[in-house]
């Protein structure tokens, strides 16, 4: 896609002289060029690769007014005064603020003097705001959190439905819609239901390398939980629960033992909500326990560790959540403590939804395809991401990587999965295909003609659970392929053929549920991208603790101030004057001017 000369100068220095980069991330400058020659794009990037880059560099390239729908007033409060600090003048109109402040920015909207507005769904689609806008220059609109759009994505928001029908009312404006989760079937979903399909779709992987990546069954939960978070006493880290009794109970439990532990769920009122989030982005070593009410929007950078202590509810969801930690790009961890109890409480959720039959039967492949990646014998990372259909290597950063487990041949196994699969035309689920094996009389199987194939009874030795232990393990292998989209039928794949070719050998874990808790694992220690010398690591220390000084009189979080790669890099260069500051990562036009002299003089004290 060719985009103007003038603006790939522009855009350049822009990224330069107000956020202090010297170039754009991987995927980055694509989503940039495509929604600058006026096209609708659907961004799916990781937690870490600056969605938020993405629609702000067009922005201010394109003048007028950009409309950014985002769906936390915490997470817009956070991106607003990130903005001002780098010499953007945004605003939110939200519910949180005084009415004379939210008339305040409006004025300054319309006035254009804030090319950048932060709405809530809820406010933007009302008549009253659509009107308004309508008499503005709206250049673009970004949706943050598009995954809400969908009722396949992980966080299926209704108030963001109402969003499909932007495309009409301003014709010719392109739209951004931004996630860092969403699977094949959702990307698709967003792009009808918003574009209409009319949208390029850029994915630029989902791989998060820096998170270690492990799973324990679970035996004795407080016990497996302590052990692990006594390994990091002092460093920052969410703890999911699936009930907020438990998120209560388990963050009592975590004080007694010491910890700075606060508890987060929808049950507390709102201003503990609130008071308990800022302790949390503000202050050091807080573990925050917690349902998934929170950690959408949550941008704090340096979550060490995410621990699920019950089992979350689709591979999207925990990826989601993982994504919280490491997003300074440092050394991470992610835990998760499972057993049979989660399995049956998840199952009988879905089955209390209200959204109808057909949504059920998606979500309850989704929570297979989880397990799935629980049980695999193989590299998780590898797993995870080929239910997203991205393809890689082993990683060396789960616990399947560096402590293998004991696993057994399963080749035989597995091809009479396989085979049953393929006699019955590859469009039924892992029920009807252990039924076969097992040699099931149903009412399914017989009006099948299933039970006069040669495959019926073949696997009539081993129990069902076993049967459906191996086919989680062969959807986790890329052997077969769940298909969420045609209800759930198991397809052969690539490998899946080979297999049956003999081409292909299939190793598995016997008994995964109910195997032994995992052997002493060894904490991944934290490497940093930039080494620092014992002089440098005291002044990174100065220089976090006058952030914070700073951060607090503004009532920001400390990563708006600056991040702690900015910090780091700013340790280790030791700028002595303002055109040394100027080149330190993330030091733009308005950050050199506003901030570079208390910096400075914490530098040159040491001198």
């Amino acid at each position: 896609m060719a985009v103007a000369e003038v603006f790939e100068g522009i855009k350049h220095s822009i990224l330069a002289d107000i956020y202090g980069f010297e170039g754009f991330r991987p995927g980055q400058e694509q989503v940039v060029d495509c929604l600058l020659a006026g096209n609708h794009a659907l961004a799916v990037m990781p937690t870490w690769a600056g969605k938020s880059l993405c629609f702000q560099v067009p922005a201010l390239v394109l003048g007028g007014l950009t409309v950014v729908v985002s769906p936390l007033v915490a997470l817009m409060q956070d991106q607003v005064a990130a903005l001002k600090l780098a010499g953007v003048a945004a605003e939110t109109i939200n519910s949180s603020r005084d009415r004379a402040d939210n008339v305040a920015s409006w004025r300054n909207v319309v006035a254009g003097r804030a090319p950048i507005l932060y709405l809530a769904p809820e406010r933007l689609m009302t008549e009253r705001m659509l009107e308004a806008l309508a008499k503005l220059p709206v250049r673009l609109i970004a949706i943050d959190e598009a995954h809400c759009i969908s009722q396949w994505g992980p966080s299926f928001r209704p108030e963001y439905e109402d969003l499909t029908r932007l495309m009409n009312l301003f014709p010719g404006v392109p739209i951004a819609a931004l996630t860092a989760t969403a699977d094949e079937v959702t990307r698709q979903d967003i792009a009808a239901k918003l574009f209409g399909r009319e949208a390029q779709i850029f994915v630029t992987g989902f791989d998060r390398p820096n998170i270690k990546l492990s799973v324990a069954a679970k035996r004795d939960w407080r016990r497996q939980m302590t052990a692990f978070l006594d390994e990091r006493r002092g460093e920052s880290g969410i703890v999911y629960c699936l009930s907020r009794r438990k998120t209560d109970e388990t963050a009592a439990y975590l004080r007694e033992l010491g910890f700075d532990a606060l508890s987060y769920h929808a049950g507390m009122e709102k201003w503990e909500r609130e008071r308990n989030q800022n302790a949390f982005m503000n202050r050091d070593s807080v573990v925050m326990v917690a349902t998934i009410a929170f950690g959408m929007g949550i941008d704090k950078p340096d979550i060490r560790f995410v621990l699920h202590a019950d089992l979350p509810g689709s591979v999207e969801a925990y990826y989601q959540e993982i994504g919280r930690a490491g997003r300074d790009g440092e050394s991470a961890e992610a835990l998760m403590i499972y057993g049979l109890d989660d399995i049956r409480m998840r199952r009988a959720f879905i089955e209390e939804e209200d959204g109808g039959e057909d949504r059920r039967r998606r979500e309850h492949q989704r929570l297979g395809s989880l397990i799935g990646y629980c049980e695999t014998p193989s590299c998780r990372r590898r797993t995870l991401l080929a239910y997203f259909g991205e393809d890689s290597g082993n990683c060396g950063n789960c616990d399947m990587c560096l402590d293998p487990a004991d696993i057994s041949d399963g080749t035989d196994e597995a091809r009479g999965v396989l085979s049953v699969v393929r006699a019955t035309g590859q469009r039924f689920g892992a029920g009807h295909v252990v039924d076969v094996l097992r040699g099931a009389i149903s009412e399914k199987v017989t009006r099948a003609g299933h039970d006069r194939l040669a495959e019926f009874a073949t696997g009539a030795g081993r129990k069902s659970e076993e049967w459906r232990s191996i086919i989680r393990q062969l959807v986790a292998a890329g052997f077969l392929y769940l298909d969420v989209a045609e209800f759930g039928g198991l397809k052969l794949t690539e490998r899946g053929w080979a297999l049956l070719k003999g081409l292909e050998t299939f190793q598995y874990r016997r008994d995964v549920v109910d195997r032994p808790a995992s052997r002493s694992r060894k904490k991944t220690p934290l490497v940093s991208t930039q080494t620092l010398t014992d002089a440098e690591a005291t002044l990174l220390r100065r220089l976090k603790d006058l952030r914070a000084n700073i951060a607090r009189s503004r009532r920001v979080p400390a990563y708006v101030v600056f991040t702690d790669k900015a910090l780091m890099d700013m340790a280790r260069k030791s700028p002595c004057t303002s055109e040394e500051f100027a080149e330190v990562h993330g030091v733009g036009a308005a950050k050199l001017k506003g901030l570079a002299e208390p910096f400075l003089a914490v530098i040159n004290e040491r001198l």
